[in-house]
């Protein structure tokens, strides 16, 4: 038997086969970082192969839009970042000979009946397919990187687009423990092997290369510091006493700007105030952490760090300038740059603001989770993000899902809901909870172990969360008492 990798390979091998002989492929994507991306990466290759493709971008892929696919006249659909879960729908079309799905994807498979095996479509390329974790090992965009290797022409090199991948991957929230692991880590290799990619360690805080110093340490969600996060004078304060020139004609000095040896200092002050003030051990061992550079990238610019340039992503699609993100991922500036900026500046006023509303109104607490409902306060493009960036904030339980809700229509209500790789260990998988939960209401969902999201109709809020509190306390109970088990059998 082939190795999971290989396996993988052989069913790109097939999917590639399958465009090549397409008349015209409609290229079909999600509006998430991983979705740009992962339709930048198909994009990129289907041209480099002379394939004739067009792309649309879909926020989500229900019936109605894969009937919108389905009426054009392209013979095959490629769907990237999304498209497992939605097997139900896609092969009845493709059983009719309205088109040909090819599915590059990271997401659960849908399964129809409790039990059932997945629906069969023979060009399914999804890493779960292959026994390699979707979730936290292979993201959509990667599997589209597996599929444009298997796209190159004879005297071609797609090592290139390993770079757009890994923006998706971190997108994703797959490098949430140090580092990209698994498939993701070859996907790396190669990129750095092509010279469009650095792998570093460094501090694990955002903004790296554009915040001032005192922002990048007052806004720094990754680790809570008392006197420094969220504490604009206390950051400020903790610089002025380090013996560094941390500031030019004025100004502060960004992170990029110092030398090794000044971020070593840095660094380790940082630690030791953090430790002073009864920070844990291992929180204040997370402030350094495996980080990803795009060589061909500006320095000091949003898209030379691959974590600030997802956000740059998702300040475009989840505001329906999808073709702007897109733009910016196959290398145009000027204007695209220009306009994604623009977005990013109000993206981050709407995530500023939407913590804040969590601040101030804090959230409900359910026996296995905690909550909140946005209605119209946030959009619910971005609900699911504001909901992992406000776990373990103020006033919000880090050892406890979060699940947020956002109204979509008038008719149904946007679930999002996030975990921590902790958590995940510990027996969670929010895909299972969106799904049943959400099916149980009338509603759909799915997604990942740590992050998940679902549809359901409103009104159907208060049973949706019985059942959900239900679901994740038997998947913790369930995961305890095997844990038990382990160790009694130890004994």
């Amino acid at each position: 038997m082939s190795d999971p990798v290989t396996a993988m390979a052989d069913r790109a091998a097939a999917c590639a086969d399958c465009l090549r002989g397409a008349d015209s492929v409609l290229l079909a994507s999600h509006i998430d970082a991983d979705g740009l991306t992962s339709a930048a990466v198909a994009a990129s290759a289907l041209e480099r192969a002379g394939i004739t493709f067009e792309t649309v971008f879909e926020k989500q892929l229900d019936a109605d839009a894969i009937d919108r696919i389905a009426a054009t006249d392209h013979d095959v659909a490629l769907f990237t970042d999304f498209g497992s879960g939605q097997l139900d729908d896609i092969v009845p079309h493709e059983e009719r000979g309205a088109f040909t799905p090819v599915i590059a994807d990271h997401h659960q498979p849908a399964t129809g009946e409790e039990g059932a095996e997945p629906p069969d479509t023979a060009l399914h390329l999804n890493p779960l397919l292959f026994g390699i974790n979707g979730a936290s090992e292979l993201s959509g965009a990667g599997a589209s990187y597996v599929l444009a290797r298997a796209l190159e022409p004879e005297d071609g090199d797609n090592r290139d687009l390993a770079a757009l991948a890994v923006v998706g991957a971190v997108g994703d929230m797959q490098d949430t423990d140090g580092g990209l692991v698994g498939a993701n880590q070859q996907i790396v290799a190669e990129g750095v092997e092509a010279g469009v990619l650095e792998e570093v360690t460094d501090i694990s805080l955002y903004g790296r290369q554009t915040r001032p110093l005192p922002k990048l340490l007052e806004y720094a969600s990754e680790l809570q510091i008392p006197g420094i996060s969220g504490d604009e004078a206390g950051s400020v304060r903790f610089l002025s006493g380090l013996d560094l020139e941390l500031k030019v004609d004025g100004d502060w000095r960004r992170w990029v700007d110092l030398s090794f040896e000044e971020r070593q200092t840095v660094a380790s002050a940082l630690m030791r105030h953090a430790i002073d003030r009864g920070v844990p051990p291992q929180r204040v061992n997370s402030v350094t952490t495996t980080t990803y550079i795009l060589s061909a990238e500006e320095v000091g610019t949003e898209l030379r760090d691959v974590s600030e340039f997802s956000t740059v992503l998702n300040a475009t699609a989840r505001y329906e300038r999808a073709d702007v993100g897109l733009a910016v991922c196959l290398g145009y500036r000027d204007e695209a740059l220009d306009e994604a900026r623009s977005l990013l500046r109000n993206h981050r006023r709407n995530l500023s603001e939407g913590l804040e509303w969590i601040k101030n109104e804090g959230v409900n607490q359910e026996t296995n989770f905690q909550w909140f409902d946005a209605g119209t306060r946030i959009r619910e493009t971005i609900v699911g993000i504001i909901a992992g960036m406000a776990l373990g904030a103020s006033g919000v339980r880090r050892d406890q899902p979060i699940i947020a809700f956002a109204d979509e229509s008038a008719e149904d209500v946007k679930v999002s809901a996030r975990g921590s790789g902790f958590l995940v260990r510990d027996g969670l998988d929010l895909s299972v909870v969106m799904g049943e939960a959400s099916e149980a209401v009338g509603g759909g969902g799915g997604g990942h172990d740590v992050a998940a999201g679902a549809t359901i109709p409103k009104g159907s809020r208060e049973a949706f969360l019985k059942h959900a509190d239900r679901i994740v306390g038997e998947q913790m109970a369930e995961a305890e008492d095997e844990a038990e088990d382990d160790k009694a059998d130890e004994e």
